[in-house]
């Protein structure tokens, strides 16, 4: 499609400026959750790997190193680690956000929300963004109540003089759209329910670009809150920017949301346009660059080069990462009251804990860390339930594990000692600000949640010899394990689901001899199972996540429940025999990889038959896993 607008007739007419060329700098960041430090909060230390202090001598690099840039933000900026719950716990009414003052400090030229925004509720985010020196946009999710106070733009125009080859001035006007994915209505219930409304992105899209470009806009780019997804996407996705960028009339499109890196060794762009996907927690800069020609149909992109920009580095001898520059000193100034003061405060003590909890073989068998999180949540809901209809029902408990390696590092496990449970541990072990959901559900439908979560694993062909065991696009997170039950899995069978959660082997089953007490199940024997508020709403589409299946949706989150738990001397009761393993497999074994720090823990997890074998390259510990 070739769109004629008034600025393109307009430089259609101006003969003498046909054929000039400017040269632009997208840079982009994504995902940062209010990590302003090179600081891993849950574990007290020190982390290279992240940090917006680090990631600004990269931009400030970038920045140096051409004439002309934008600076913009993919979202999810503002909440999702402990420094953010931190700042939403303890709001200073006469401060700046932090965040957005080293946004401001970095010279942002405009952002766009992700799903974390919401997580404080409407007005904490509102308070937030008072200060910000850079416009923000929300093209498919608005407010509706109170009327008249909109956070952000439905869309941008920003107008930048840029110089092209003979050093001449142009005024290129600068259209900007940003997506969120319309599940933010679902998983943020409890502060958007009746406040704001959300719309398909493609559909919003396919109406926005047009009309941005008939009101003269000669580039668009893209802000989008969103994973690559495939070429054809139904209505309602969650994963469009493949789909947004084949769009006519997108220049150039942010990718986020899924904590992934783009490009990839494989794929330089996406439908042809310029993209990137930069990581999280300021992992890595997204970078592209855009030559544009003046023609008779206006400026038009003609070539263009994408690629990140990391932080920091993996020794591949020795697993290790260090830094590959310093910290920016005037946001660490920025930064430092508010992690002082959540250093002092997640340092409390809160109770006591005889046996390690870690998440190191988590993906294997029954965990200390998952099993004390579910003990928590079941001990609330039977509170909860107390005098009602539902009191006698039998109750199970959900819990995955958040933190479990995959794309967050080698270092990204549970790792509590014995000893002393700190304010931090019990972040640590509920890293998300969700709030307990309690479910009626019948055991068909409790199987067929099961099955969603092994759909993690790969299918296992008897007598195979070392395969992996792991989908690496499965996020752990939507593997739950549900404590209250026993069940074996039977890896010869394929994966019912998808890493996606689409139905793709509706005969396969997976989930053997479950029970409960003892007994086998029947497929309309009802439980009670305690869950999270993003999984009760439909997050990552498990049975029974409808609201017609909800009995119970808790003021408490989560972590505060974990927390009180363990205040009130809760103490980790694990099943003896494990309650779920694989269906066993003679002559046959996988390779699992897990923290280099697991292989100290073996004597924990003996009934696993498991032989480390290497220190990989990304820092994992590889192991074999008998079968």
């Amino acid at each position: 499609m070739e769109y004629k607008t008034a600025a393109q007739i307009r430089s259609a007419a101006s003969h003498d400026a046909e054929g000039a060329t400017v040269a632009l700098r997208i840079m982009a960041t994504s995902d940062l959750h209010a990590n302003l430090l090179a600081w891993d909060y849950h574990a007290d230390r020190a982390c290279p790997s992240r940090g917006l202090a680090r990631l600004a001598t990269v931009i400030r690099q970038a920045r140096a190193e051409v004439w002309q840039s934008l600076l913009l933000d993919n979202g999810d900026f503002l909440s999702g680690t402990p420094l953010g719950d931190h700042l939403a716990d303890h709001p200073s009414p006469d401060r700046m956000h932090p965040m957005i003052a080293a946004m401001n400090h970095l010279g942002f030229d405009a952002a766009t929300f992700g799903n974390h925004e919401f997580s404080h509720g409407l007005p904490f985010l509102r308070h937030s963004l008072k200060g910000a020196a850079f416009p923000f946009v929300s093209s498919n999710l608005w407010e509706i109540r109170p009327p008249g106070r909109a956070l952000a733009d439905r869309q941008l125009m920003l107008t930048r003089r840029l110089v092209d080859q003979n050093g001449h001035p142009h005024d290129l006007r600068i259209g900007i759209l940003g997506f969120v994915p319309p599940q933010t209505l679902v998983w943020e219930w409890r502060h958007l329910k009746g406040y704001a409304e959300a719309a398909d992105i493609m559909a919003t899209a396919t109406t926005a670009v047009p009309a941005l470009r008939a009101a003269g806009a000669d580039l668009v780019i893209v802000l989008s809150h969103s994973g690559i997804g495939g070429p054809g996407v139904g209505e309602g996705a969650e994963n469009v920017s493949l789909a947004l960028a084949a769009l006519p009339g997108v220049d150039a499109v942010v990718a986020g949301h899924t904590h992934l890196l783009f490009p990839t060794a494989d794929t330089a762009d996406l439908a042809g346009k310029p993209a990137v996907m930069p990581g999280f927690f300021g992992s890595h800069l997204g970078v592209m660059d855009l030559t544009l020609t003046r023609g008779g149909a206006g400026w038009q992109v003609v070539s263009h080069q994408s690629r990140l920009r990391p932080i920091s580095r993996r020794e591949p001898t020795q697993g290790t990462v260090r830094a590959l520059v310093p910290d920016d000193p005037a946001i660490v100034a920025l930064a430092m009251p508010d992690h002082e003061a959540l250093q002092a405060r997640a340092a409390r003590c809160i109770g006591q804990t005889a046996r390690p909890l870690h998440s190191y073989f988590a993906l294997l068998t029954d965990s200390p860390a998952l099993a004390l999180v579910a003990q928590a949540q079941s001990a609330h809901l039977a509170r909860a339930l107390a005098g009602t209809p539902h009191a006698g029902l039998p109750i199970l408990s959900a819990a995955a594990p958040f933190k479990a390696g995959g794309r967050g590092g080698a270092e990204n496990y549970i790792d509590i000692p014995a000893g002393p449970l700190r304010q931090r541990h019990a972040t640590d072990l509920y890293i998300h600000p969700n709030s307990l959901v309690g479910l009626r559900l019948t055991a068909a439908e409790v199987q067929l949640w099961l099955e969603r979560s092994v759909s993690l694993y790969r299918q296992i062909t008897p007598g195979t010899q070392d395969c992996d065991l792991i989908d690496l696009e499965y996020p752990s997170f939507n593997f739950d394990v549900i404590f209250g039950l026993s069940y074996q899995i039977d890896l010869t069978q394929p994966p019912r689901f998808d890493c996606r959660g689409n139905e793709v082997n509706p005969q396969a089953h997976r989930i053997r001899q479950l029970s409960y007490n003892g007994r086998a199940t029947t497929p309309d024997q009802v439980f009670v199972l305690a869950t999270n508020s993003y999984r009760g709403g439909g997050g990552s589409g498990f049975a029974g996540t409808t609201p017609a299946y909800v009995i119970l949706e808790a003021l408490e989150t989560n972590r505060d429940i974990v927390e009180d738990f363990i205040r009130a001397g809760g103490v980790v009761g694990m099943p003896a025999p494990p309650s779920w393993g694989f269906v066993p497999m003679p002559g046959t074994s996988v390779l699992f990889d897990s923290s280099p720090r697991a292989v100290s823990a073996l004597p924990e997890v003996q009934h696993l038959r498991l032989t480390p074998l290497m220190r990989l390259p990304n820092g994992f510990q590889r192991f074999r896993l008998q079968l």
